[in-house]
Parts: structure tokens; sequence; C-alpha cells
């Protein structure tokens, strides 16, 4: 079961989107009978924070279905109460052994954040909110020479990753238990792929980290 250990979970989500690249999917869990076997409850084996992006849809870019994934979605993948709380439910409650943090490339919120750096274009209403959390993750970018566009996700990515820990003592107390993982994945829109950029709670010799081709 994709759900016995957060190696397995994270191998069962690699495999998926390595099927919706080479265009082949399993539609797996969509039908009548997933229906009906879900109504007494979930048990979903990953929780995916990702970005709100609309080109961004998990259970179609890791291939899973119906009770499969517990997905929270915010632009920019940013974090507030209500997130690690939803965070929290999936894993404390639900049992889910594995949390994905998944970001993307082209993606409008780090954008805004270098318009608002580089030229003070400042965004209106509660959009500023999101623009501002995302800022610190490109400072912090450029802080250490990181420029290019794929830099600066995998840095939001990871500064996602461990704000998760730092600001919620039960995800981080199960990390250290091995209870669960946080791995944080960038995806490439228009090939389709994802590759691990950073990972709490799984081994680096696990991943292969080192054997990824960059998008």
């Amino acid at each position: 079961m994709p759900r016995s250990s957060p190696v397995v979970a994270l191998d069962t989500l690699l495999s998926g989107n390595k099927r919706f690249v080479c265009g082949a999917p399993e539609h797996p869990n969509q039908d009548a009978a997933r229906r009906s076997q879900l109504g007494p409850g979930q048990a979903p084996f990953a929780v995916i924070l990702g970005c709100s992006d609309s080109r961004l849809a998990a259970e179609i870019i890791f291939d899973q279905g119906l009770g499969d994934l517990f997905v929270v979605r915010t632009a920019g993948h940013v974090l507030g109460t209500e997130v690690l709380g939803s965070v929290e439910y999936a894993t404390s409650v639900l049992g889910t052994r594995l949390v994905v943090v998944l970001g993307h490339d082209s993606c409008g919120a780090i954008a805004a954040a270098r318009e608002s750096v580089d030229y003070g274009h400042s965004a209106g209403g509660f959009v500023r909110d999101v623009v501002e959390r995302v800022t610190s993750s490109l400072l912090s970018a450029r802080a250490a020479g990181l420029t290019t566009d794929n830099d600066v996700r995998d840095e939001h990515i990871r500064h996602t990753v461990d704000l998760l820990l730092d600001r919620s003592r039960l995800l981080s107390q199960q990390v250290d238990s091995g209870r669960i993982a946080v791995v944080g994945l960038g995806y490439a829109l228009v090939r389709g792929s994802t590759r691990v950029v950073t990972a709490r709670g799984i081994a680096p010799e696990v991943l292969n980290m080192d054997d990824q081709a960059d998008d």
C-alpha cells in the first residue's frame, strides 16, 4: 500500500508522474466502485501542498484518483494557520505518511515578488500578503547568488518546507520519529515532470537526487 511508508508513498507519486509525462496514465481509482468504497471515510497516502495555479492539478500530474491525495492549494504555496492545520489534520487524523510541497516554474506569485523588489510595483488587496510571503524566498535566493527562475522556485520550495517544520511542532515531531517525511518537488509545466528539490525524513541516497535531470 502507498501509505505503508513515506518512501513507498513518494515512489507511488513519482511513478504516476512518469506515466503522465509519457502519455500513458492509468487513471486509477476514478470509477463508481471507488466512490462507493470511499463513502465511509478517506485514507489518502500523501498530502500535496501546492500552488493554486490552474496548470498544477495534483491528481492529474501524479496519475492518482479519488481518495488518494489530500490536496491543499494556495497561491505560491504560501503558509497560513489554516494551511498548517489542514496538513496536521491529514497526518495526525487521517494517518497520511508523506507531505509534499509542490512548486512550479513560471509562478505568478514569484513573478509578482520580483516586480515588487525590482520595480516597486505593489500588489493590491490581499494579493499583497501573498507577494510579501514569497519575497523572503526571492531575497534569500539572491543572497545565495541564485538568479534563474528555477533556482528561485527551488529556494521558495525549500523555504516552504522549512517553514512547515519550524511553525508546526506536530509535523517536526512526526518527521523526527520517522512517522512522516516532508519532500519538496519542483514541477516543469511544459515537460510535465517533477524533480526532488529537498527532503526531510528520507535519506538522500534513497532519493538519488544527484541522478535527476534538471528541468
